[in-house]
């Protein structure tokens, strides 16, 4: 391939059938939104933020399914961490399945959902919101039915996102979410503003993400781990992998992964490490530490130093890239490792099997 032949599976080919196509252009497009976000979304948010903060909620109930269920438990790191305020991630069926009504007065709820069309989503904010709860929306639909049932609403100003796979709607969910929480601290969320540009360079990086795909693309089965804010990054890489090359890939906090899931781990095994640069990092430590000692098919994403010591990796920049905004560059790597696998495969990104868009769980 010249360097004036175009990626077969570039965003900017010119056939519209090649597989893969809508994922690759969806990606391609993260930078944009983030900055979208923090130059038109971020007063918004910024306005909600301060009116939910004056009604000083006691305690926070996060709610949503697939991919929004990842970018939620990173909202719930932040609010613990970053605000104190304890955090639970609800279970819908108590209240659409088994009727439930717990008293939810001043109790923050938000529910995060790229469609806003799921009806146990819809239900179960519906019900909160008449249990007492102060409800929030995170949709990438602001007509939806779940910003109707919704007090408040944010946009996360993704644009139509076609490919069944969610990246820049997971992304832009994460970026909103955090500039939301650092809204209720009074702050503006400054340390965000590096993020554009460095995943700008990242989606560069295509030709590391194709190298790793090709080291794991008969792989039968996959581990992820991490911990602390890398921890939802971990999960969300596991779910694009199996959703769209069918490997199985398991997802652990390391700490979990140490009480028992360790024993299948082998030399045969291939382990994903996200080392998020700071806290979580550290604590993972000796998780990397065991691995190696079991001679794990190691991989780290994260910062250089820690790649080194790796099999192979996949090094982020994280120089002056504060700990708590470091997953929005996580996972895209791993989203485009999971791409390249399936590519690899033979498989098609933009619509895996058995698959629908909007999941309408009830």
């Amino acid at each position: 391939m010249t360097a004036t032949t175009p990626y077969p599976h570039d965003p900017h080919a010119p056939h519209t059938d090649v597989p893969g196509r809508i994922m690759a252009r969806e990606m391609a497009q993260q930078p944009a939104v983030l900055r979208r976000i923090l130059d038109e979304g971020a007063p918004a948010i910024r306005q909600v933020a301060r009116e939910i903060a004056a009604r000083t909620p006691r305690f926070v109930l996060l709610s949503a399914r697939g991919t929004s269920d990842n970018a939620a438990l990173y909202a719930k790191y932040l609010l613990e961490i970053r605000l104190g305020l304890p955090c639970g991630l609800s279970s819908m069926s108590t209240t659409t399945a088994y009727g439930a009504r717990p008293d939810l007065t001043d109790v923050l709820l938000v529910t995060v959902s790229q469609s806003g069309g799921s009806p146990d989503l819809v239900a179960s904010t519906r019900a909160a919101r008449e249990a007492g709860a102060i409800t929030l929306a995170v949709t990438n639909n602001p007509d939806s039915a779940l910003a109707g049932v919704s007090e408040y609403h944010i946009d996360i100003l993704a644009g139509p996102e076609r490919a069944l796979p969610a990246t820049k709607t997971y992304t832009a969910s994460l970026l909103a979410l955090y500039l939301f929480v650092e809204g209720l601290r009074g702050g503006e969320g400054a340390p965000a503003k590096v993020l554009p540009d460095l995943a700008e360079q990242l989606l560069a990086r295509q030709d590391e993400a194709r190298a790793l795909a090709a080291r794991y693309r008969f792989a039968e089965r996959m581990v992820i781990t991490s911990r602390g804010y890398g921890y939802p990054t971990a999960k969300e890489a596991a779910l694009k992998l199996m959703e769209t090359s069918y490997i199985p890939a398991l997802s652990y906090s390391g700490a979990d992964l140490l009480h028992g899931p360790l024993a299948m781990v082998d030399n045969v095994s291939p382990v994903i490490a996200v080392v998020t640069d700071g806290k979580g990092g550290e604590a993972l430590q000796p998780v990397l530490d065991r691995l190696r000692g079991r001679g794990a098919d190691l991989c780290v994403i994260g910062p250089r130093s820690q790649v080194e010591r790796a099999a192979v990796g996949f090094a982020l920049p994280s120089e002056g890239v504060a700990e708590e905004v470091q997953p929005v560059l996580e996972i895209i790597p791993l989203q485009l490792l999971a791409y390249e696998i399936t590519i690899a495969r033979g498989q098609d990104p933009d619509a895996p099997r058995a698959l629908a868009k909007v999941t309408e769980t009830r």
